[in-house]
């Protein structure tokens, strides 16, 4: 598997509640009718909360002014990204970015692939803690 993810920052004009409002309601099931032609195994949107509940996390740690969401795409491997309908797949992608124009700073708003390594939360990742934990690198 292999996973894009894509820190969201929203336009300057809008609040936090009308991006999530875009992102939710209008580009979700825009990504979701693209799905196969993309070749999408998995699309998830994490939304952040009130400020205020991460305040006591970042404050000390001096972080910078959280992402206002978080978006994660996984498709089966690079080939399945890429997928055998080229054309279809480069059309959908421009669709989608043209929305994202809408409510997204993308200048403001990194955007990576990962190979994602689950330590907690899988028999696959518990079997790696247990092996790390047993050779006392946890």
């Amino acid at each position: 598997m292999i996973k894009l993810v894509f820190c969201l920052r929203r336009l300057p004009h809008l609040s936090r509640e009308a991006f999530q409002h875009h992102w939710r309601h209008v580009h979700a099931p825009l990504v979701a009718e693209r799905a196969d032609v993309l070749g999408l195994r998995r699309y998830v949107q994490s939304h952040t909360l009130d400020d205020a509940l991460v305040q006591p996390l970042a404050g000390p740690r001096g972080s910078p002014a959280p992402f206002d969401g978080v978006a994660e795409l996984w498709w089966d491997s690079l080939e399945a990204r890429t997928g055998a309908r080229r054309e279809e797949a480069r059309r959908a992608s421009a669709e989608l970015l043209e929305d994202e124009r809408r409510f997204i700073d993308l200048a403001a708003s990194p955007i990576f692939f990962t190979d994602e390594f689950a330590v907690v939360g899988d028999p696959a990742a518990e079997a790696v803690r247990d092996y790390l934990q047993a050779r006392g690198h946890l």
